[in-house]
């Protein structure tokens, strides 16, 4: 064990061990979550006496299932399908599903488990929940897509409901994919339950923002923290990881709000613009051609395409990491603190690792995790919601004014909630302890279950 776990809560985190072996991501999540609890547990006696974290620890549901199909050649594929209903205490389960060959249990778990807190730091009425499989879509035909997600969804529909279980996307499961995944639960249902599933296209209950929302709130959290410190993005040099839909958002929001971004990446390298990333060409790029990011630089002059590498090679003043879990290690973390960043903000799951989040700690560098930086997908997905509850729905304008609302208004939470447990600007630990608070005290009211 390593020195760094308190000993309040050294127990808790041995006994995720020996019930959860192997599941590495997992172990990563909750192990950060509980560094920030000891102080909440030194003041609160009632929730050790409850076991209110160990409780919080253990999903309140598994599902793991069989999903077979057919491809195009027809041969017969066999992949796996998972749901995990971590914690319902505010709300019905939410959260997205990844379809990716990296997915696992333990990926899964983790996703889940962070999703709890940000979900709650929302002030939105959701639970904590995620799901997918190790289904690869790339490659893949629309109609091998449309079978393989009939055939997930013909298990899953029994777990769902707009009071039970909202899923919504993650990687690899976009517009194209809720869309066969509402129609097989319809059919199967014989209900048109639009508030089954977030991320729909506009016209059949879908909502304005929800493409943009996960981006364009890590910029407006980042903007929330240097106001904090009588800052702004005016000027300022960005690298955002990525060029999926976080990064292309939280770019165009960036440009908005006055930064400039000068590269971005995917799984081939990165491209750096010195003159700022040119939008619609990226947008055409990766949206419409799905297309290499090397295709960016063969289309614009100013532009340069560096094979493999690191992206946090390339100094910036703020970085928004946006591609996928412990993307950002210690030498990368070493690298932008040497080259002058002085921001940190994720707008993906735990990007960056725990040795990088000490090294800028270290540096002085502002950091935020995406447990509260990235919330604004799933915020945006509660809107949804609220939007299909009431058959309704709203202009780009006011969900976006929404958006911003409550992005700012977990800043400020996380911000109050540091400086009350004596951390003050620690956001790691502030949005730790107000989202476990904020579920801690719906598990007390519920009794024991």
């Amino acid at each position: 064990m390593a020195d760094e776990v308190p000993a309040t809560v050294q127990g808790i985190y041995e006994e995720v061990l020996r019930r959860n072996p192997g599941e590495t991501e997992f172990h990563q999540a909750v192990r950060e979550v509980l560094e920030s609890l000891a102080v909440v547990l030194d003041r609160h006696s009632e929730y050790s006496e409850m076991k209110t974290v160990e409780r919080i620890c253990e999903p309140e549901r598994q599902i793991i299932f069989r999903v077979p199909w057919q491809d195009d050649s027809g041969e017969v594929q066999i992949n796996r399908g998972f749901r995990v209903e971590f914690n319902s205490a505010l709300g019905p389960y939410k959260g997205g599903l990844r379809f990716h060959p990296s997915v696992n249990l333990g990926i899964v778990k983790f996703l889940g488990f962070e999703q709890i807190f940000k979900n709650a730091l929302t002030g939105m009425p959701i639970g904590g929940g995620k799901g997918g499989s190790d289904f690869d879509p790339k490659g893949r035909s629309d109609s091998e897509v449309m079978r393989f997600c009939q055939s997930f969804m013909t298990e899953l529909y029994r777990h769902l409901g707009e009071y039970t279980d909202v899923p919504a996307g993650d990687i690899g499961v976009g517009a194209r994919e809720i869309g066969y995944l509402f129609g097989q639960y319809k059919r199967i249902t014989n209900r048109y339950e639009s508030g089954v599933l977030t991320g729909k296209g506009l016209g059949w209950g879908g909502a304005l923002v929800r493409t943009e929302a996960t981006g364009y709130g890590a910029a407006f959290f980042a903007d929330a923290m240097m106001q904090a410190r009588g800052e702004s993005f005016d000027g300022r040099r960005v690298v955002v990881s990525g060029s999926g839909n976080v990064a292309v958002y939280g770019i165009e929001k960036v440009h908005q709000l006055g930064g400039t971004v000068v590269a971005c990446s995917d799984s081939s390298g990165y491209v750096v613009d010195e003159k700022g990333i040119d939008l619609e060409v990226l947008k055409q790029v990766k949206e419409v051609e799905r297309a290499r990011i090397e295709a960016y630089a063969d289309r614009v002059p100013s532009a340069s395409f560096v094979a493999g590498g690191s992206v946090w090679d390339v100094p910036c003043e703020v970085a928004i990491p946006s591609a996928t879990q412990n993307e950002l290690d210690d030498a990368a973390a070493t690298t932008l603190a040497r080259n002058g960043c002085r921001y940190v903000v994720e707008g993906a799951n735990m990007p960056t690792t725990p040795e990088a989040v000490r090294v800028l700690k270290e540096a002085g560098v502002a950091f935020a995790p995406g447990k509260a930086a990235n919330a604004g997908g799933v915020a945006t997905s509660a809107l949804e919601m609220q939007q299909n509850a009431s058959r309704d729905r709203w202009t780009f304008e006011h969900s976006e004014a929404r958006l911003e609302e409550i992005m700012r208004g977990i800043h400020a939470r996380c911000h109050a909630t540091a400086e009350e447990y004596g951390s003050p600007g620690d956001l790691v630990l502030g949005a730790n302890v107000a989202g476990f608070l904020e579920v801690a005290e719906a598990v007390h009211a519920h009794g024991l279950i």
